[in-house]
């Protein structure tokens, strides 16, 4: 029979005390429907090692504020859900640990070059549009049903070309982190034009010359000044500052 040892008073205290570390949090609110400017709602929030931005965030969303409008899902950097500026920086709220920013104040806004919903919400709208508007899917003149084939075969080497840039979640920070998004409304963006590459260097599609006559226009590739920060803000590494120098390559002649 397995011995049973009562807890002590220290030994409770001990597990119950509040960490020895805090921030104090800061969280953008604006309502565009109601509020005049946005302001800033400061909370002292006790953090771990381990604890995310986005942990802390729901912590004052669930005991503090409950109106504070913010958006998340998976919670483990795979939907895109959460992403927002972070410390002056476009991050995802729940791949961010508190402990990793080396600051005392941790300051939450919503993403730029997206219109604002309420809060650290943005709409994706445009970006899913664009996306769209790409053809995001493997184009075929004829499908795998009526061709006879029951698969269409790739080799590592085929799926090295394009592998890195199918890794995209659509979180929307390249988009956020462009220069040219946020002088140019009508830009196609980082996001969409990386997507048109992992497609067109797909050996199993056929729609790359109704992809390069969709971007090759003012708005599209050639708006790129290829500053790079959406590369550097990728939490998945997909590098669309590269992929859009791959597209040019289409463009100019020298990649087939």
């Amino acid at each position: 029979m397995a011995a049973i040892f009562p807890v002590s008073s220290q030994e409770k205290h001990e597990k119950t005390k509040p960490s020895a570390k805090s921030i104090t949090l800061r969280i953008s609110k604006f309502n565009p429907g109601k509020d005049h400017a946005p302001t800033f709602l400061e909370f002292p929030v006790s953090y771990e090692k381990w604890t995310t931005v986005l942990d802390a965030i729901l912590e004052v969303k669930n005991y503090h504020d409950h109106s504070i409008g913010v958006r998340y899902s998976c919670r483990q950097a795979m939907c895109g859900s959460c992403g927002m500026i972070i410390n002056g920086k476009p991050k995802l709220a729940c791949f961010t640990k508190i402990s990793e920013l080396n600051s005392n104040v941790v300051t939450v806004e919503p993403m730029n070059n997206f219109p604002l919903i309420r809060d650290l919400v943005v709409g994706f709208e445009r970006m899913f549009s664009t996306h769209k508007r790409i053809k995001p899917y493997i184009v075929r003149e004829d499908s795998e049903i009526s061709s006879g084939t029951k698969e269409f075969l790739q080799s590592p080497e085929d799926v090295e070309k394009y592998i890195q840039f199918a890794g995209c979640i659509k979180c929307g920070l390249c988009n956020s982190a462009c220069p040219t998004m946020a002088t140019d409304s009508t830009f196609i963006g980082p996001q969409a034009l990386a997507q048109a590459y992992r497609y067109i260097a797909d050996n199993r599609d056929q729609g790359k010359d109704k992809r390069l006559r969709i971007i090759d226009e003012r708005h599209g590739i050639w708006g790129c000044h290829f500053a790079g920060s959406c590369s550097q803000v990728c939490p998945k590494g997909v590098d669309p500052a590269m992929g859009i120098q791959l597209l040019r390559g289409y463009l100019l002649g020298y990649k087939k």
